[in-house]
């Protein structure tokens, strides 16, 4: 029997004429979305900005983070009356778990869109390694726009957050009881 293996992800993103492509290829996790975090930024301070299409068609799999991020883009868009973004994607797996998180409601749909259909040419995000704090503030964002969705992915992701917000905290405290970096005598000597 052949074993299945995923393959590791990669974002690839273009636009053209406004309209930005997203093009999810492989398993899409966290180790990815720093970067994804700070193109959404950059891509909402276009002032050319028209809508954005989700290529899913070599989507394996996608984390709750990735879910979070994409979830984000569609309520960004919508603040700017920019319409729904567009989700290519044939994958009945990944369909049904969106759906049943309530991406239906923030997103237009459609299996069988020509690969043509936009002229942008997605290229690979370069992805950095995040520090363990930007990933958790971006991982604790993205759960808190799906909790935002509906009453069921609240239920989904509660313990999840309420871990992160006490791991954020407790960090916080520890930072602030830290000694100050130089003694007070050393820093009187001229």
């Amino acid at each position: 029997m052949a074993e299945v293996t995923m393959q590791s992800g990669q974002i690839m993103v273009g636009d053209h004429q406004g309209i930005y492509v997203v093009k999810l290829v492989g398993d899409v996790r966290l180790n990815l979305c720093t970067t994804f975090d700070s193109f959404i930024d950059k891509m909402f301070a276009h002032g050319d900005f028209r809508g954005v299409v989700f290529d899913m068609h070599q989507t394996e799999g996608v984390d709750s983070t990735t879910l979070g991020l994409m979830a984000k883009i569609a309520f960004r868009a919508e603040e700017r009356g920019k319409g729904k973004p567009l989700v290519l994607c044939d994958n009945k797996g990944l369909l049904h778990l969106m759906d049943s998180m309530g991406f239906e409601e923030l997103m237009d749909f459609n299996g069988h869109a020509d690969n043509d259909a936009y002229a942008a040419e997605p290229v690979p995000l370069k992805c950095n390694d995040p520090d363990e704090r930007s990933a958790r503030e971006m991982v604790l964002e993205a759960h808190r726009v799906l909790m935002s969705m509906n009453e069921q992915n609240a239920e989904t992701f509660r313990d999840l957050v309420h871990a992160l917000e006490a791991e954020k905290r407790s960090e916080e405290q520890q930072r602030s009881e830290e000694p100050l970096a130089a003694p007070k005598s050393a820093a009187s000597h001229h």
